[in-house]
């Protein structure tokens, strides 16, 4: 899980603050797999558990629950139960579990499963964030330094413009643009352009439109942050996502790309170049637009080298 820290400390601010983050945190993915092989876990984003250590010195484990299900489910709370009670039983470590909701429910709010026996009580209360709560907060959001603020405004914003995706366009393009305004790395910005891109998928066409949008905004900056390379994964896995992982589908979708980068760097392509893309297989496509990223003419481009 990419920028651990800034999570922590834009959705859990409280528990962030008790966490020592000059020493290493630890993602214990193999053990948390072990314990929830055979649960029913339903639709979700991720679940974490990680090491980390406090300011005391010691050193704890902390299970974030990412609930993303679009409707109430009563066995929520129980599952951060179960998962709570299973770590303890097999590693004898206390565990803090964390829970982010992102359903549009403004009543559902699981925070705590328990039950009471014959004098014997058993349960848990656990910290629960909504991103729905932040619906009446873009100001603060938009001027937010942390970067999940600007996801939490595309979840938001992928939710309002369902069904209109001229809307979603607009809002899309106006997320895209914050994030070129942000002075981060060019990593950083690169993930986080990715979780707004998965999250406010468009059509075809207005995709492009976006595109060429940051193709200028880049030019002006005199910077690429999202590579061509980049652009091309992802575009490729959209098409091989579409086309069911076909090989004709990959290289259909590396040829389409690939000519529409050209077109908008160098002009409408001649019909020799048009065939020499549509016969190429896949391995010498990717090697053209890696040539691309840095090329100045269509000669560079189909260089052998």
């Amino acid at each position: 899980m990419h920028h651990f820290p800034e999570f922590m400390a834009f959705y859990f601010p409280l528990a962030h603050a008790a966490i020592d983050w000059s020493r290493p945190h630890t993602f214990l993915d193999q053990e948390f797999g072990a314990l929830t092989r055979d649960a029913e876990l339903g639709k979700r984003l991720l679940d974490k558990l990680v090491s980390v250590y406090l300011h005391d010195g010691s050193e704890q484990w902390v299970l974030v629950h990412l609930e993303v299900q679009g409707w109430r489910d009563a066995r929520f709370a129980e599952r951060m139960f179960v998962y709570n009670y299973r770590v303890y039983d097999r590693y004898q470590r206390p565990v803090a579990s964390l829970a982010l909701l992102i359903d549009g429910s403004s009543r559902w709010r699981p925070a705590s499963f328990g039950y009471r026996l014959l004098g014997c009580e058993m349960k848990i209360e656990f910290p629960v964030v909504k991103l729905r709560d932040f619906s009446g907060r873009m100001d603060e959001l938009r001027a937010h330094p942390n970067p999940f603020a600007l996801v939490t405004m595309a979840h938001l914003q992928a939710r309002q413009t369902k069904g209109n995706a001229h809307r979603r366009r607009i809002a899309k393009w106006r997320l895209t643009k914050l994030l070129y305004q942000r002075n981060w790395d060019k990593q950083r910005i690169i993930n986080l352009y990715r979780v707004i891109d998965w999250m406010m998928r468009l059509p075809e066409g207005l995709e492009t439109r976006l595109r060429s949008g940051m193709l200028q905004i880049e030019r002006r900056k005199a910077m690429t942050y999202l590579s061509s390379i980049e652009r091309i994964g992802m575009e490729i896995g959209r098409k091989e996502g579409r086309q069911e992982g076909r090989q004709e589908g990959r290289q259909e979708g590396w040829a389409e790309v690939l000519t529409e980068l050209l077109t908008q760097r160098f002009g409408p392509l001649d019909a020799p170049v048009l065939a020499r893309i549509a016969e190429a297989d896949v391995p010498q496509l990717s090697a053209w637009a890696r040539n691309f990223v840095d090329a100045t003419s269509l000669d560079e481009v189909f260089r052998s080298s």
